[in-house]
C-alpha cells in the first residue's frame, strides 16, 4: 500500500492531484479528508487550503498476475494464464506450446517464476499467500516420476540391504520421496 498527501484549493482539486501522482483510478484509492478547505482568521491572510491522504489498495492477486503476464511477454514465447484462487492457495497455470523453457531443467526455472511471483503478491497481501505455478501440468507428472523412482530405489535397497543415494533435490520433490516412503515397513528415509 502507498500512501499520498495532497492538497488542493477543493477536496476535489487535492484528490485529483493525488490521483495523478499516484497514477490508478479512483476504485483503487481509499481517501481521507484530513483538512476542509476554509479561510483564515476574518477572512484576512490567505485561505487554508484541503489536505486529503489517498491510500492506494493493491490488489496482490491483480499485481501477481500483472507480474507474471509482463516475463511471459519479456521470454517472447507466448501462453495463456490462467488462476485459480482457493482458501489456502493461490494457483497460476500456464498453458500453451513450447512450455520447456518455463519448466527448465528439472522444473528450477518454474520453481524460480514462483518464488518471484509468491514475492510480488506478498508484497501487497494483509496475510501470506501460498503462491503455486504450473506449467501444462508438470508439477504433477513430476511427482508421479519421483513417486516411481521412490518405490523403485525402496525396492532395490531392500534387495541389496544397503543404502540408495539420490541426486540432490529441491525441498518439494524431496518432501514427496519421503511421504512415498514413509509406509514402506522396510525402508527409511
Amino acid at each position: 500500500m502507498r500512501k499520498v498527501l495532497t492538497e488542493g484549493k477543493t477536496v476535489e482539486e487535492a484528490i485529483q492531484a493525488g490521483l495523478k501522482e499516484l497514477g490508478v483510478p479512483r476504485e483503487q484509492v481509499r481517501i481521507r479528508v484530513l483538512e476542509e478547505p476554509a479561510r483564515r482568521f476574518l477572512g484576512w491572510f490567505g485561505r487554508r487550503q484541503a489536505r486529503v491522504e489517498l491510500e492506494w489498495l493493491v490488489d496482490p492477486v491483480d499485481e501477481a498476475r500483472r507480474f507474471l503476464l509482463d516475463v511471459v511477454r519479456c521470454i517472447g514465447v507466448p501462453v495463456d494464464l490462467e488462476v485459480y484462487e482457493t482458501e489456502d492457495r493461490l494457483r497460476f497455470h500456464l498453458v500453451g506450446e513450447h512450455l520447456g523453457l518455463y519448466i527448465g531443467r528439472r522444473g528450477e526455472t518454474l520453481d524460480a517464476l514462483q518464488y518471484l511471483v509468491s514475492l510480488v503478491a506478498n508484497r501487497y497481501a494483509n496475510q501470506y499467500l501460498n503462491v503455486e505455478l504450473d506449467a501444462g501440468d508438470y508439477r504433477q507428472r513430476r511427482e508421479e516420476a519421483l513417486k516411481n523412482l521412490a518405490q523403485r530405489l525402496a525396492e532395490k535397497a531392500v534387495r541389496t540391504a544397503r543404502p540408495v543415494p539420490l541426486e540432490p533435490m529441491s525441498a518439494r520433490e524431496r518432501r514427496v520421496i519421503h511421504i512415498s516412503l514413509r509406509e514402506h515397513r522396510d525402508v527409511y528415509t
